[in-house]
């Protein structure tokens, strides 16, 4: 981590990544790059769906390989690279055949490091397997929910998902959320836990650092008029004022409580629900 002399009140206690120990080129690759209009908290009515989401710093997106569909065909790490659009460094994979793509790399990876998506392959960091030839007690990241359907778990810096047992099929795969889970044996994860795991460490320092990120203020309910949220009212400070805690719009919302759709096609899936609070 960088930290910074306390020049101002917004430098105290800043820190940022020091990219330069693990960054190798500052200019993506033109031809897998191209310009993105971000949604900024809304669907495509124009609603908003995510609040306090807005504004930031223009970006430029990398077309990243989820799908990894090169089978037995290595490739090598040529630079490794900073993501504006997600918190893990990316790195530009040069296949044996000629083609370049970027994927998400594992922590530790270098450049000139050689991997391969391949049902045999070596169980190495970076490698990349079906989740049925994989050792119980491994650590993987990319991991897809469906055979083929391209990697949707365990994509954040720092983030890994643990293979703790395997039958009839499946895998059952603990989540960092703590949610025990299983999948079909012949999907596909690769071998590590994703890079620039320092990412949870960052301290933003200062509001409008948050703004260059696209982050807007977020207002306590209780501080807002009744018109604008359940919590919202009162003379002087006033607590929640109700048994259980609801969002802006009346849904419940942390506190341990359960807000998964009873009836989800994915319920019979989960083996264990996630634990929350400061005890998980």
């Amino acid at each position: 981590m960088k930290r910074y002399k306390p020049t101002s009140k917004s430098r105290r206690g800043m820190t940022t990544i020091s990219f330069g120990d693990y960054i190798t080129a500052t200019e993506p690759v033109k031809s897998l790059t191209h310009g993105f209009r971000r949604q900024m908290g809304r669907n495509h009515h124009g609603k908003i769906t995510t609040r306090h989401k807005g504004g930031g710093a223009k970006r430029l997106f990398r077309e990243i390989d989820f799908k990894y569909d090169k089978i037995d065909v290595p490739y090598t790490i040529k630079t490794v690279e900073y993501d504006p659009n997600r918190s893990g460094f990316i790195g530009l994979a040069q296949y044996q055949d000629g083609a370049k793509r970027y994927v998400l790399i594992p922590r530790g990876i270098k450049v000139g490091d050689t991997f391969i998506t391949s049902p045999n392959a070596e169980q190495k960091p970076g490698n990349r397997l079906q989740l049925k030839n994989i050792t119980i007690g491994t650590f993987v990241y990319n991991v897809e929910v469906k055979p083929e359907g391209g990697a949707k778990l365990a994509r954040s810096a720092g983030n890994y998902v643990e293979v703790i047992a395997k039958d009839a099929g499946y895998v059952d795969i603990k989540l960092p959320s703590t949610e025990v889970r299983k999948i079909k044996d012949t999907a596909w994860a690769s071998i590590g836990d994703v890079s620039n795991p320092e990412n949870r460490l960052v301290n933003l320092g200062k509001a409008g650092r948050s703004r260059w990120l696209g982050i807007r203020p977020t207002v306590r309910g209780t501080a807002q008029n009744p018109v604008d949220h359940p919590y919202g009212g009162g003379e002087g400070r006033q607590g929640r004022g109700r048994k259980r805690a609801i969002s802006v719009y009346g849904k419940p919302t942390g506190k341990g409580q359960k807000s998964r759709t009873p009836k989800k096609y994915s319920n019979k899936f989960i083996v264990s629900r996630r634990k929350v609070g400061k005890k998980k």
